[in-house]
């Protein structure tokens, strides 16, 4: 679902953010195989209770997931952003997490977005269009 792009750079990180990013990762996994309707249900559930995220924080998030897992840092965007909204909600924060597409050319995508700004993707705000979005509380 992702467009391909250049590997970033993996960055070296301590133990116990590696876990919680290898445990989000391992999380994510799991969420991406069910039906899209059934993940929006989980992560609704999922985000009760939350703050909504900062930029700062989800990045944060983001660029640990890409740092411990080749997939989520190739062309694995559900499960990247299924695992970055995972690790926020970790910390007690949700960003909106939002599945979409674009119609020419056809493409498809999940992202995080924190104050109607995608985080770490190189598309701009309002290309893709969102289908399903799971927004902060």
């Amino acid at each position: 679902m992702s467009v391909p792009c250049a590997m970033p750079g993996r960055q070296h990180l301590p133990f116990g953010r590696r876990l919680r990013g290898h445990i989000a990762v391992g999380m994510a996994h799991l969420l991406a195989t069910l039906p899209p309707r059934r993940i929006r249900s989980v992560l609704r559930l999922l985000r009760r209770g939350s703050r909504p995220a900062t930029a700062a924080q989800a990045r944060h998030a983001r660029d640990t997931v890409v740092a411990v897992s080749l997939f989520c840092a190739g062309e694995g965007c559900v499960q990247r952003s299924l695992a970055t909204v995972l690790l926020c909600r970790m910390r007690g924060v949700w960003p909106t997490w939002c599945l979409g597409v674009r119609t020419e050319p056809f493409r498809a995508h999940a992202w995080v977005e924190v104050d109607g700004e995608p985080i770490g993707e190189q598309q701009r705000a309002g290309y893709y269009r969102p289908l399903i979005t799971v927004p902060e509380p």
